[in-house]
């Protein structure tokens, strides 16, 4: 996701696709309106201020790609607050956290799924099917003639794009899938960030020390009750130079809007310009067969603010 940004966060993201130059694009109405209907639908999204508390600091300075070193604009985490009570007692979220000490980080280590791992996703597509979200994306799709109405077959073709193994490294086994790369993240050949676009997973590896945010990557400092970022950081010794991501919103947002993407089009690549809330961005899929490769957002204004 010519190499742009990152394909596999929460917050910022790299990653090899098709340079599309998103100001000679239009905006993909349909979308827009699916998505926007999306938005309102999702109840468990985290209220800025109240949910969460962020820290922008410091404005991040470009560094190249495969970087092991980037100047820390930002001594203090991004989050400065989470409910993890909300976190932990909101059945999709609480599923999904199960879901992210299931992966090898590394590309090229061939990936071991265990039948409890196995139940733990099938439990979390239970939780988020379970959704008005997720219920209206299934509605949207089945119009579409994208998905059959029986609700098990759903689940399936869900859990073949989202959680099927495959090669991502071709000098290993089979090692990655798109659930890991876009949620958890990767690092590939122990020189670059790959993934990683979901803000609880940055969250929760920031406060493990893990993962420390370098700065906010956009012309204006972020508002405190901004749902999308372009940050800089590091993870396991490597840096992300540049990444943008949802902020607060659930993981049964995020997996409908990339699913909905990647099953209403054909083309390895697919990119879509759309208006939702007060955001205008790129949504950028790029599949791995039937499956998802890489999905991510790129924030491109905020209330016709360019970033």
């Amino acid at each position: 996701m010519v190499r742009g940004q990152d394909c596999g966060t929460f917050v910022v993201l790299l990653v090899l696709f098709a340079y599309t130059d998103a100001s000679s694009q239009t905006v993909n109405q349909e979308l827009s309106d699916v998505f926007n209907q999306l938005w309102k639908l999702d109840v468990n999204r985290f209220k800025a201020g109240t949910d969460y508390r962020l820290s922008p600091q410091g404005k991040a300075g470009y560094i190249a790609s495969g970087s092991t070193f980037a100047t820390d604009h930002a001594m203090a985490p991004l989050f400065s607050y989470v409910n993890e009570n909300k976190l932990s007692s909101t059945l999709t979220y609480a599923r999904f956290m199960k879901l992210l000490d299931n992966y090898e980080r590394s590309t090229g280590v061939s990936e071991r799924v265990t039948e409890e791992e196995k139940s733990e996703n099938g439990a979390f597509l239970d939780a988020i099917l379970n959704t008005a979200v997720m219920k209206y994306t299934h509605q949207y799709l089945v119009r579409k003639g994208k998905s059959n109405s029986d609700l098990r077959q759903f689940k399936d073709q869900l859990y073949y794009m989202w959680f099927r193994l495959y090669h991502r490294d071709r000098s290993g086994g089979e090692d990655s899938s798109g659930f890991e790369h876009v949620f958890v993240g990767e690092t590939k050949f122990g020189n670059e960030i790959m993934g990683l676009h979901n803000w609880v997973q940055f969250y929760l590896q920031e406060k493990q020390n893990l993962l420390d945010y370098k700065g906010y990557k956009s012309r204006n400092m972020p508002s405190a009750d901004d749902h999308m970022l372009n940050v800089q950081f590091s993870w396991h010794g490597l840096v992300k130079p540049v990444g943008s991501t949802f902020v607060g919103v659930s993981p049964e947002f995020e997996m409908a809007v990339f699913t909905i993407l990647f099953l209403t089009s054909t083309v390895k690549t697919t990119v879509a310009i759309v208006n939702m809330d007060k955001y205008q961005m790129e949504l950028v899929v790029h599949r791995h067969g039937r499956s998802i490769g890489t999905s991510y957002p790129k924030l491109l204004s905020i209330n016709n603010r360019r970033i």
